[in-house]
């Protein structure tokens, strides 16, 4: 347990302490930036070259004996450190580049956060001193303002990573003990919604992962079962004909390991059918069919085997679209249980209902079996769709079957993405319901 949090605390201790460390190192360029740029162009971002032309050209309009006390009196109105000099006495300064004044007319000289500006003055020898001064920085309450600022955005992403990096780590733990084998390990609920798809995903596959295994796991003890009681029967029937002389009895052992044969090929055939429905969806060929015509054809063909079936039709040529061959083995299934479990009444019933979503543009196609059998119990009906169920004994292996024709039947439905249902009818026994989209 300590590993693992000193793990999520490095991870996001890591991840924080990189993005302050961006706004700290971009903080402290953006000071030079501002610094680099008040020494490139003091004179113009502080005014003071405004007001030395101004004053350069105020005196001129003077006499020149007036202009010291002139220059020192603005001076003392404005509190600036303003004063007259020649350009002998600038010439003499130790200042760099002194001499660009005869050519610009102004020069700035700055040094250790003072600054110092001269203009000389037109057509003059005289030169309008200002300074030294205090170089323009910027104001102190605003450089609080940024220090809170960052103080703000570190608060804000530190509460916004956080939630992420435990979702992270508990995911990781999560997908470490699955992968051991816990396939009832779950997610915890995100608590960051940056991370909330990823766990419902992560929670959604182990839930199908571990449905996928009981599915498996059932399977095989299924097919074992289902193997086992033939096998044995046949075993026996073998040790028995050996040892029996009579020819009467010997037939009767040989039609039973032939019979046990026969439904041990059946089984397998079954089981490969649903094996192959199960693992690869076939290919499908989706097209516009009669479901009266398709409909009538299976009553056609049941009964020209004895059995007699009644049907409703609450359409007028009903065309939906669907694959036309599993379709027909669909409703074949339903048809031939219910004759088989049934008491000699059958009625299939064609019908076009709304969705539950109340949607008009989107009708269901819907085929319901009905027969006057002993019908299915509460409890079998939530599982009849599922391989190897059987249910009582009037739906067992003895009347035909092992459990898989309504499995494939329910895999049919989802990829006409419809569905199989079991309820009660009205005559008594079982109704079975067939229900896609008519479009």
């Amino acid at each position: 347990m300590t590993s693992r949090i000193s793990f999520a605390g490095r991870s996001f201790f890591s991840l924080y302490f990189l993005i302050i460390a961006t706004f700290i190192i971009f903080s402290w360029l953006l000071d030079n930036v501002w610094n680099s740029y008040l020494e490139q162009d003091v004179e113009s971002y502080t005014g003071y070259k405004t007001m030395l032309v101004a004053v350069g050209d105020f005196v001129q309009k003077h006499p020149g004996t007036e202009w010291p006390e002139l220059v020192a009196q603005t001076g003392k109105r404005y509190q600036l450190p303003l004063k007259l000099i020649s350009l002998k006495t600038f010439d003499a300064m130790e200042h760099k580049d002194h001499h660009s004044l005869k050519h610009e007319s102004t020069h700035v000289y700055y040094y250790q956060g003072m600054v110092t500006l001269h203009y000389l003055i037109p057509n003059t020898d005289a030169v309008l001193t200002l300074g030294p001064a205090d170089m323009p920085a910027r104001p102190r309450i605003k450089a609080i303002y940024r220090v809170l600022v960052l103080a703000a955005i570190a608060a804000i992403i530190f509460f916004w990573l956080w939630p992420m990096s435990r979702d992270l780590e508990l995911l990781k733990k999560a997908t470490s003990e699955f992968g051991q084998g816990n396939f009832n390990t779950s997610a915890p609920t995100a608590k960051s919604s940056m991370t909330a798809p990823m766990i419902d995903s992560f929670n959604m596959m182990a839930s199908r992962i571990k449905r996928l295994i009981e599915a498996h796991k059932e399977l095989t003890s299924a097919v074992s079962h289902e193997l086992r009681t033939p096998l044995a029967r046949s075993k026996f029937a073998l040790q028995m004909l050996s040892s029996v002389k009579d020819e009467e009895k010997r037939a009767k052992y040989e039609a039973q390991i032939n019979n046990d044969v026969c439904e041990l090929e059946g089984l397998i055939n079954e089981m490969l059918i649903y094996a192959a429905f199960d693992s690869d969806k076939p290919e499908l060929h989706f097209t516009s069919q009669n479901i009266n015509a398709l409909v009538n054809k299976q009553i056609a063909n049941h009964e020209q085997a004895g059995a007699s079936i009644e049907l409703i039709d609450e359409t007028d040529n009903l065309s939906a679209i669907c694959d036309n061959h599993f379709i027909d083995r669909a409703l074949n299934n339903f048809i031939s249980n219910a004759i088989k479990y049934g008491a000699g009444q059958v009625r299939v019933t064609i019908a076009v209902i709304q969705p539950a979503n109340g949607a008009k543009h989107n009708k269901l196609c819907q085929l319901c079996v009905e027969d006057n059998g002993e019908g299915v119990s509460d409890e079998f009906k939530a599982v009849i769709f599922d391989a190897f169920s059987r249910g009582d004994n009037s739906r067992n292996r003895e009347t035909g079957g092992f459990g898989l024709g309504l499995a494939i039947v329910a895999r049919i439905m989802e990829w006409h993405h419809g569905s199989a249902s079991v309820a009660d009818s009205k005559l008594g026994g079982a109704a079975f319901t067939l229900t896609w989209p008519v479009e």
